[in-house]
């Protein structure tokens, strides 16, 4: 009779190499936070109305072509709105969400499982990249059907509008992680993160325009990247001509690019400074 070899002990370098790594693992958690997001209606239909509501309401509101240019201030609301939309997807409903997964001690179960750390956040990034493309969909859907707003006629316009996107997304979306420490408990995370948006919304230029601003209110929304967005997509879906609306008197594209790009970086910064997986009562 023969013997059954003994099967080989498997190395620690094999074993590693046959789990999958962050970015599959980052995928699978995107599709599982968006399969998520999307069983909650009562979630969907609040994220991705409530900048449809302001926007019909401001936009219909105030109609009246502004003085010194060939716009409407429905115009100039929708292409604002776009940008708080985009803030609303990333910044607030991560900040919220992770909150609330921090007080149910989700992040605590997760932080104890061999899945990298890395894979959680790109399971948010996926969230909000799919969700934000959907938001600006609809609100550009809106805007352009109802209220006169012209999609970008040139690609150098939609080049434009692109790097402003995806820098202010990120910003925004590591501004939300951060701030998602600041709640002391679930509970608290909505009023903990609206309250400073909707305020960023009046200072930003999106539901009052940045002439009828005094400056020392533009200057505080100047530090947040909800301001720069509102500028960027303003110079994308506006004409030329209404740049004489901003507080510079034109689009300042380089600014524009300098200041997300460091909120990306200053968001990076304060997500590594900030960020736990428990509670602070939690020990």
């Amino acid at each position: 009779m023969t013997t059954a070899a003994a099967p080989a002990a498997t190395s620690p370098e094999a074993t590693a190499r046959a789990l999958p790594g962050a970015w599959t693992l980052g995928l699978a958690r995107g599709v599982l936070e968006l399969r998520q997001f999307f069983r909650q209606r009562d979630q969907v239909i609040f994220t991705f109305a409530f900048p449809v509501v302001f926007l019909a309401l401001f936009a219909s509101i105030f109609r009246d072509q502004v003085e010194g240019t060939d716009i409407t201030a429905s115009q100039l609301y929708a292409a604002g709105m776009v940008a708080a939309g985009v803030m609303s997807v990333s910044f607030q409903s991560l900040g919220i969400s992770i909150a609330i997964e921090r007080d149910e001690k989700v992040l605590r179960r997760l932080r104890g499982t061999p899945m990298p750390p890395a894979a959680y956040f790109l399971g948010k990034v996926w969230l909000v990249l799919v969700t934000g493309l959907a938001e600006t969909a609809l609100l550009l859907g809106v805007g352009t059907a109802l209220f006169g707003l012209d999609l970008p006629g040139t690609t150098a316009k939609w080049l434009t509008f692109g790097w402003v996107f995806a820098l202010g997304l990120t910003g925004c979306a590591l501004l939300g992680i951060a701030i998602s420490s600041l709640p002391r408990s679930g509970k608290s995370a909505t009023s903990v993160v609206v309250l400073p948006f909707l305020v960023l919304q009046f200072v930003s230029g999106v539901y009052i325009p940045v002439g009828s601003l005094p400056d020392w209110l533009l200057n505080i929304g100047a530090l947040f990247p909800l301001k720069w967005m509102c500028q960027g997509f303003r110079g994308v879906f506006l004409p030329e001509s209404a740049a004489v609306l901003e507080q510079a008197g034109s689009w300042e594209y380089g600014r524009i690019a300098l200041v997300l790009g460091a909120w990306c970086v200053g968001g990076l910064v304060l997500c590594l400074l900030t960020f736990t997986w428990k509670n602070r009562r939690d020990g």
